[in-house]
């Protein structure tokens, strides 16, 4: 996910951006250190290079779920997330704020390093606490 604003001081506004499908899925490419080619080779051409690059660059933002689920495969990710982030309807279930999501953590497709995952800890933690002083005001 992207943060807009984010050379603003901790006291304004931040809006969360979510990346577009195209985004996400150059993200974990470029992550597993995939070329296009790479990936149309491991799906077996089932992906062409072409097509990716065109998913990539939002040109094709809805890909059916065949293509869909050879980029999971290969990438190892949520196949659900990526049905749900092209516009596809994916069951889902209500849970309350004191329940935990049972999803694979966010950044769980990126290869984190071990400083990496402490400093997301870190911001989640101070996120969570910046929640708790605006509930009690």
């Amino acid at each position: 996910m992207l943060w807009e604003g984010a050379g603003m001081s901790t006291t304004e506004e931040r809006t969360l951006v979510k990346p577009t499908l195209g985004q996400y899925l150059e993200s974990i490419r470029k992550d597993r250190h995939m070329t296009l080619r790479q990936v149309e080779e491991a799906t077996s051409k089932e992906v062409s290079n072409a097509y990716l690059s065109q998913i990539e660059q939002d040109k094709i933002q809805k890909p059916s779920p065949n293509i869909l689920h050879a980029l999971a495969e290969i990438y190892a990710i949520d196949y659900a997330k990526l049905m749900e982030m092209a516009g596809y309807i994916t069951p889902s279930k209500a849970r309350g704020d004191d329940q935990r999501h049972g999803r694979v953590p966010t950044f769980a497709e990126h290869n984190l390093t071990s400083g990496e995952e402490v400093e997301l800890l870190e911001y989640l933690k101070f996120i969570r606490g910046r929640k708790r002083r605006n509930d009690k005001a």
